[in-house]
């Protein structure tokens, strides 16, 4: 079984694959929780397509979370608790400006990967006048299996404390809509975050995202506009104990027990 830091590596260079057109450049950043109190993040600068063991920072997230309660804070001063909160002195890497959201989304109930983008097409949608109404709803049954009932969608805020903070309340309400945390954080003008239980499904939000946008981007192309699937109909295939089961399966998740048409076709092969 891969450490954190050799699943988060294999995870970054995936999300940094030219074919997937989620970054260029430096672009996005990932992390992972490695236990209670510790987790790694991207250093910045560093490209996720060629990234390695090295490029990333172990820090306490404690001393990162503490920020929210500062409100503003310069970027020298930012800096300085980043610094502070290392848990390598000898690590010369400064963590991802974004690091502080990546605390507040890794500690969000199950979720242990984040990975934020820049998908070209997702983006598309982000900068347009119709966001956030152009990514609202779920379209088609794997997007809402993947993705959830619904997203959190965060207005255009300066990167650092104010960012995190929007994205925290954001994350806040979703939890008190639906009683979970949310699955993806789309940000204007600014791109997407997945929040996983494990890099695969980290790697599944992803991509299920950007064919969702380039769908979307299709519909709203041909004039007719997106035809979403009704609340209630969301609902009902993500509680679906079939849908569940699959949804597992693709996320890299142990498989909790299976339904009862999958025991039926077990029972007639045997």
């Amino acid at each position: 079984m891969p450490t954190p830091l050799e699943d988060l590596v294999a995870l970054s260079r995936a999300l940094g694959d030219d074919r997937l057109d989620a970054v260029i450049l430096g672009e996005g950043n990932t992390s992972i929780a490695v236990d209670e109190r510790t987790f790694l993040v991207k250093g910045s600068g560093c490209q996720l397509a060629t990234i390695t063991a090295n490029d990333f920072v172990l820090l306490r997230r404690d001393r990162i979370l503490a920020l929210l309660e500062r409100g503003p804070v310069p970027a020298a001063e930012l800096d300085a608790v980043y610094d502070a909160a290392k848990l390598d002195r000898g690590q010369t890497r400064r963590p991802s400006v974004e690091t502080l959201f990546h605390a507040v989304c890794l500690a969000q109930p199950g979720v242990m990967v984040v990975a934020h983008t820049h998908p070209t097409a997702v983006n598309a949608l982000t900068v347009s006048k119709a966001f956030p109404a152009a990514l609202a709803g779920r379209m088609f049954p794997d997007e809402a299996v993947i993705l959830g009932p619904e997203s959190v969608y965060v207005p255009y805020v300066d990167p650092g404390v104010p960012l995190a903070a929007a994205i925290l309340a954001g994350l806040n309400t979703f939890r008190a809509s639906y009683g979970q945390p949310p699955k993806i954080v789309y940000m204007q003008n600014h791109g997407l975050i997945a929040l996983a239980g494990n890099s695969t499904e980290a790697m599944a939000i992803t991509t299920m995202a950007i064919k969702a946008a380039r769908i979307r981007l299709a519909a709203l192309a041909s004039g007719g506009g997106i035809n979403l699937l009704p609340e209630s109909v969301v609902a009902h295939l993500i509680n679906r104990p079939d849908e569940k089961y699959r949804a597992q399966l693709l996320n890299g998740q142990p498989v909790t027990g299976q339904t009862s048409s999958q025991s039926a076709g077990q029972r007639i092969t045997a």
